[in-house]
């Protein structure tokens, strides 16, 4: 196996204090799940996530199966894109269950790729200095 092509480590998130904390950061919405992520001033640690499905979206099969449809595509595809030092949180809607996994695997990666509403380029700072 290649060294150059070494894959980012995810951390997790286990305790409900950490869920918590992390509601209060940025909310970015799909149509297939709500992406939170919290900055935690910490770029020398791994990026976290975690997974929320509630029991609104059906029994405890399909819930298993929402929730291992979102970790396998944050295992394959969006983990890349996590930035060290924050949390991620992903609460998943109902539709996760019968999406294309392509589509699911996309639009997590877009999600978690996402600017924030209120940052700015570099390119649109201030030039005075």
């Amino acid at each position: 196996m290649n060294a150059d092509k070494e894959k980012q480590t995810v951390g997790r998130l286990k305790s409900r204090p950490q869920f918590l904390a992390v509601r209060a950061g940025e909310k970015r919405r799909g149509s297939l799940f709500l992406l939170e992520v919290l900055d935690r001033k910490a770029p020398e640690t791994e990026p976290r996530v975690g997974f929320t499905v509630t029991k609104k979206h059906g029994n405890a099969v399909e819930r298993n199966r929402m929730r291992r449809r979102l970790k396998e595509a944050v295992r394959l595809n969006a983990a890349f894109a996590m930035q060290p030092g924050h949390d991620y949180v992903i609460v998943a809607r109902r539709d996760v269950l019968d999406a294309p996994f392509a589509r699911l695997a996309a639009q997590l990666a877009d999600r978690i790729k996402a600017r924030p509403k209120n940052a700015r380029s570099p390119a649109t700072d201030s030039r005075k200095v």
